[in-house]
């Protein structure tokens, strides 16, 4: 991982080729119920992680527990995910919530990707680690404090300057309060 973080493209393949081994194998021990398919998606969930947050990790630290707080997380994830899903009821057509047309309406999302990450890279460090991390990543708040070694206290409220930052950011941008 150190080679990895210092640019060498070869050792980074050869580290995600041993991870994806290393994680396929634990995955089935621990999980003998999930199909390989599931089991497959996992791994490469986990590996999206990994790379989106390797620069966060600390070389004088073991890679091992470092890598598999962000499988278990994972995995966690994906089992609450694997959960509303058996909850939920396909249906054909969507009720009305109430008779007004206005208050039917789908909200739209932000209309500008660019700009919003262009935002995000101008945040401080610290800021944009936790949004980074909290938001897109869609981190516990304890796997993020073990990732980026902020404390959840710390994450907490750099995750809410951040979004406070973003949001005034984007409105002067867009002109609007959307």
């Amino acid at each position: 991982m150190r080679l990895a973080q210092d640019g060498d493209r070869f050792a980074y393949r050869k580290l995600l080729s041993e991870i994806a081994s290393l994680l396929r194998q634990s995955l089935a021990r621990r999980h003998p119920f999930l199909p390989e398919a599931d089991i497959e998606d996992l791994v490469q969930d986990i590996l999206l992680s990994v790379h989106a947050v390797r620069a966060t990790y600390d070389c004088r630290l073991p890679f091992l527990p470092w890598l598999m707080a962000i499988a278990h997380n994972r995995a966690a994830d994906a089992a609450r995910r694997y959960g509303r899903r058996a909850k939920e009821i396909a249906v054909e057509d969507y009720p009305e919530t109430l008779g007004d047309e206005q208050a039917n309406r789908v909200a739209e999302g932000y209309g500008d990707p660019e700009a919003l990450h262009k935002a995000v890279d101008a945040l401080p460090k610290g800021q944009r680690t936790a949004i980074e991390l909290m938001k897109l990543e869609e981190m516990s708040l304890k796997e993020a404090a073990a990732v980026s070694g902020m404390s959840i206290g710390a994450l907490k409220v750099a995750t809410h300057r951040a979004t406070r930052a973003l949001r005034l950011a984007l409105k002067t941008r867009n002109g609007s309060g959307h």
